[in-house]
């Protein structure tokens, strides 16, 4: 049996990586996935890059990590420009779509938002046909099969559901929780590449943090839109009617 961390959303925020990367090591854990979001939103884009690719053997692209090299002009996605240059910029732009393996006889596949966009939003409480479809394939998925495991972030809100024999979770954010100001991640345990039947466990993790650290080093950064992200990081209240 092998324990494979899978985190999402970081956001810049460097005191909740941190903890939970600290969590994570203290548990014996040496595989760890990233579902992506990476910068954004948060202070510290340019730390958590170096961070996640030191830590992670994988991350996926996320909506935030891809309009970093996208022809868009928006106050934070300028100010996150300046601060990861170009090395950091491409480097974001190589990350894959999705992470696909076997584990102990099912078919995973992990994402950021949706097997077919890194932008479509797909809550616990949508439609079930919408949350079912999560299984599906598209062309940007490394092997065209309907998955047994679906794990993705994006909403910032960590659930587990099982729909007709499949399992869909989300880990939540590290960076930017939108359902408890704690910082979450997910392991899951089983036989990793094993294509035959055998025990697979899934654990969510909520980890304390220095909130009031990260609200203090995006005051100091001076960066765009603060005062909602502070907001957000001590209230678990987000911003708008859209999570991501």
């Amino acid at each position: 049996m092998e324990q494979i961390a899978i985190i999402s959303d970081i956001h810049g925020n460097i005191p909740a990586l941190t903890a939970v990367l600290d969590d994570i090591q203290q548990r014996g854990i040496s595989r760890v996935f990233c579902l992506g979001d990476i910068v954004g939103k948060g202070p510290n884009s340019d730390l958590a890059v170096d961070i996640i690719k030191k830590n992670c053997e994988i991350s996926v692209m996320g909506n935030w990590d891809d309009l970093m090299n996208q022809d868009v002009d928006f106050e934070m996605a300028r100010w996150c420009r300046g601060l990861l240059g170009q090395e950091r910029l491409a480097n974001l732009s190589t990350l894959p779509f999705s992470i696909e393996f076997m584990m102990s006889g099912k078919f995973v596949r992990l994402f950021h938002a949706s097997p077919r966009s890194l932008y479509e939003r797909v809550q616990p409480w949508d439609d079930y046909e919408k949350r079912l479809s999560l299984f599906d394939y598209s062309d940007l998925c490394q092997e065209k099969r309907q998955a047994d495991i679906v794990g993705y972030g994006d909403i910032h809100n960590a659930f587990i559901q099982h729909l007709e024999g499949k399992t869909l979770f989300n880990v939540g954010s590290v960076g930017n929780p939108l359902d408890l100001t704690q910082a979450s991640y997910v392991i899951m345990e089983g036989e990793y590449m094993g294509v035959s039947a055998a025990p697979l466990n899934m654990q969510f993790v909520r980890v304390p943090y220095d909130i009031e650290l990260a609200v203090q080093q995006a005051v100091e950064a001076d960066m765009p839109a603060a005062e909602p992200y502070i907001r957000e990081l001590r209230t678990a209240q987000y911003r708008g009617s859209v999570r991501g």
